[in-house]
């Protein structure tokens, strides 16, 4: 499990946990069936994502190549996402949690194993 931090200008934050879904299977899986999730998920590559058969609201970060947060959107269930043109991963997280860890437009995410 890997970890991952906001960085900008303000100090810096506790790293949050971290999955990765990089295989197409695990991105295809991501949080359905789950009842909640501790962290964040990664979809790499990933451009747009679902909330069809998820269980809970969530929290999808759209990040560029560099890992900057290009948008920050909460999709309740069975919602379809808008693709994002410039986006090559999405982070996926419970309903707030971006909010309280500082996420939006312009930050950069750093991931550390």
């Amino acid at each position: 499990m890997a970890g991952v931090t906001a960085s900008d200008d303000r100090p810096r934050h506790r790293p949050i946990p971290l999955e990765i879904a990089a295989s197409y299977r695990a991105r295809t899986r991501g949080l359905l069936g789950r009842d909640g999730v501790e962290g964040a998920l990664l979809l790499t590559p990933a451009g747009s994502v679902h909330t069809f058969r998820m269980r809970f609201a969530i929290d999808v970060a759209y990040l560029d190549r560099h890992m900057n947060v290009l948008a920050v959107r909460t999709m309740a269930p069975g919602r379809l996402g808008l693709p994002r043109l410039r986006a090559r991963h999405v982070l996926e997280a419970e309903a707030g949690a971006m909010a309280r860890w500082g996420l939006r437009p312009g930050v950069r995410v750093e991931i550390s194993p």
